[in-house]
């Protein structure tokens, strides 16, 4: 239901309630006793949402605003703001123990939401009081972990200091009090918290679900109820087991390897997702006393398995496919991969840095037949040189000074069974590419300090920016090691060399829309833009770019010129000026200062002599800030 329907039907049950539009404020707060039993009976919810108030007040504070907590009768039961903005706040009974139910005071963002069991804004005079119509407030329901509301976070301010955006903060905030609530709920539970995107974990905007011992669903956060498209009853019909088609004990053998990474898991929809596990503590915890139970039980649970095999073998989604997206060099190189994959051929990837090599090569693992398996990476290149070997090979207790006690499974261990990815294989020292060669070629691996070697099976993938035949010739890479990495090489083009540009920017902005909850666009002179880009950063870049952008945006979540940082504007210029005038663009591309600056400012002066001279449109027009457009005046 769109804003307006929202404000009409509560303006009409306001007015059956029997609230007068022109009826001055009730003064009349519960007494000092009866709101001392209503904060008693919601102690829970205000012990978790005080201190995300607190968090909330500091990124509005000196803005006229306010925070507000209410119980699901829109009593007030807390409040912080400006001093400035509470007394204008005590005019209209903005304070503890007074009811802001749509009943008490027509249409507002608290009562509403109240009412609609939702998000929602009140801006001026949608208020159905007029004394209320200084004020904007946006308001968002708490829930329980079964889906009941438990109360109302809002933040109210002076209407001429309306932003869209502060709903957004309030939702978010909102979202925190229940994770905590949850978390405070059942906190033996195994908490399972996961994301498409690894980087989503650990924020808002990862899914959580808890579990019994035996893999039972408790509860799930409302982020991980809408990444399984499930209602919160309908969630506590699950298991572990018919959510991921695995095992619970698959996660107690997960986490009790030396160096757990993430957890690959798929979805009943087939979305893969990232995961991890929080108060996995197996020592002295519910599930260490439960482990037991559960591995005697590994024989029925394995009898489960099919399930997941049936899964697998029905899911629509390749990963491969996903990635292609129309561009003909890539649908080469695919084509290729799908050639090779589970044969034990080694590929190598090259191309330049962000064009997607690890993307690549964990979509070839989750197209294997080793999709089940561990999928492992290490990048040569972020690691001191001193530790990568114990990281790759592992080591045992004692092999070194300042060695962990027990040892440590190394890379190619933990990948067993699976796929080992080395990033950026060009940086690996010689001393350990020969040891690597010799792990392929005998496939026995002997961790750092001991004496017995392991057996291995496991799929290579390395990945490199290099040019590693020039590094051969200068003695920098071995070249045995080199062939027997080389099975298939593939090269992943730039973006700038890709023909699908637009439906690579809108597969950004459809999975940032989804996490976000809302759709994004780009604007086309924005995109003839993109296109006219060199892109030296790639998809790291251009991944970068959108998702700020995607803050700057207005109510329209268009994304615009003025919504790009300068120095893209500025790069996307010189592409055009080259465009139109190759010697003037190749003058500027070559940073010649006289050149540079006549360019910029004819641009500038032809911008303002436009919009007769007013600085604000010319800077909106060209993308970059006010202050910008002085500083190049002046110069």
């Amino acid at each position: 239901m769109d804003d307006w329907n929202v404000i009409a039907l509560a303006h009409e049950r306001s007015a059956a309630y029997g609230v007068t539009r022109s009826a001055a404020p009730d003064y009349d707060p519960l007494s000092r006793t009866e709101l001392s039993g209503v904060l008693e009976r919601n102690h829970i919810l205000h012990s978790h949402a005080v201190p995300v108030m607190e968090t909330l007040y500091e990124q509005i504070i000196n803005t006229h605003h306010m925070v507000v907590l209410t119980d699901t009768q829109g009593c007030i039961l807390h409040t912080l703001g400006d001093a400035d903005f509470l007394a204008k706040a005590d005019r209209v009974a903005l304070s503890p123990g007074v009811l802001w139910s749509e009943q008490s005071k027509g249409t507002n963002a608290i009562g509403t939401a109240i009412a609609g069991q939702s998000p929602t804004i009140v801006h001026a005079d949608q208020h159905y009081l007029l004394a209320n119509n200084f004020l904007t407030c946006s308001a968002s329901p708490i829930f329980d972990t079964q889906g009941k509301m438990l109360g109302v976070l809002d933040v109210t301010g002076d209407q001429h200091h309306f932003h869209r955006h502060t709903l957004a903060l309030v939702r978010m905030s909102a979202q925190m009090i229940e994770n905590q609530l949850m978390a405070a709920t059942y906190p033996d539970a195994l908490k399972l918290h996961f994301h498409s995107r690894p980087e989503f974990l650990g924020t808002l905007m990862e899914g959580m679900v808890c579990f019994t011992p035996d893999g039972r669903v408790l509860c799930a956060s409302r982020s991980g109820l809408f990444q399984f498209g499930l209602s919160p009853a309908a969630m506590q019909t699950h298991t572990f087991s018919s959510l991921f088609g695995l095992p619970i004990s698959s996660l107690m053998d997960h986490y009790r390897t030396a160096a757990p990474g993430l957890l690959r898991l798929c979805l009943p929809n087939g979305v893969r997702v990232f995961a991890k596990c929080s108060d996995m503590h197996l020592a002295g915890s519910p599930f260490h006393h439960a482990s037991q139970q559960t591995r005697a039980a590994s024989t029925h649970d394995r009898a489960a398995m099919p399930v997941h095999k049936e899964r697998t073998e029905r899911m629509p989604l390749s990963d491969l496919n996903m990635l292609n997206t129309g561009d003909p060099q890539l649908a080469a190189t695919i084509a290729k991969l799908r050639k090779v994959i589970g044969r034990g051929i080694s590929i190598l990837i090259t191309g330049e840095t962000g064009t997607g090599k690890e993307l690549l090569a964990q979509a070839i693992h989750n197209d294997s037949p080793r999709h089940a398996a561990p999928f492992i990476a290490l990048n040569c290149a972020s690691i001191p040189e001193s530790l990568i070997e114990s990281e790759l090979f592992g080591y045992e207790d004692g092999a070194f000074t300042g060695a962990r006690k027990k040892g440590n499974t190394g890379k190619i261990l933990q990948a067993n069974g699976g796929t080992l990815f080395l990033d950026e294989i060009g940086d690996m020292p010689l001393h350990l590419q020969a040891r690597l060669l010799r792990v392929l070629q005998d496939r026995m691996v002997t961790p750092l300090g001991g004496t017995k070697s392991i057996p291995v099976n496991i799929d290579l993938i390395c990945a490199t920016n290099r040019q590693l035949r020039d590094m051969i010739a200068r003695a920098e890479f071995r070249d045995d090691l080199y062939y027997r990495l080389n099975g298939l090489v593939v090269r992943l083009p730039a973006l700038r060399e890709r023909t699908d540009l637009d439906i690579v920017v809108q597969r950004i902005l459809q999975h940032e829309s989804e996490a976000l909850e809302q759709a994004y666009t780009v604007a086309p002179e924005v995109m003839a833009l993109f296109r006219h880009h060199s892109w030296p950063g790639n998809f790291r870049q251009l991944n970068n770019l959108l998702r700020t952008a995607i803050l700057m945006t207005g109510e329209d979540h268009v994304i615009r010129q003025e919504h790009l940082p300068d120095d893209f504007l500025e790069d996307a210029r010189v592409r055009l000026a080259q465009a139109a005038d190759p010697a003037a663009g190749l003058a500027a591309e070559t940073h010649h200062p006289a050149t540079m600056e006549a360019i910029e400012s004819e641009v500038i002066r032809k911008t303002l002599a436009a919009h007769q001279g007013n600085v604000s449109a010319a800077a909106r027009a060209l993308g970059v800030s006010r202050n910008t457009i002085y500083r190049k005046m002046q110069n």
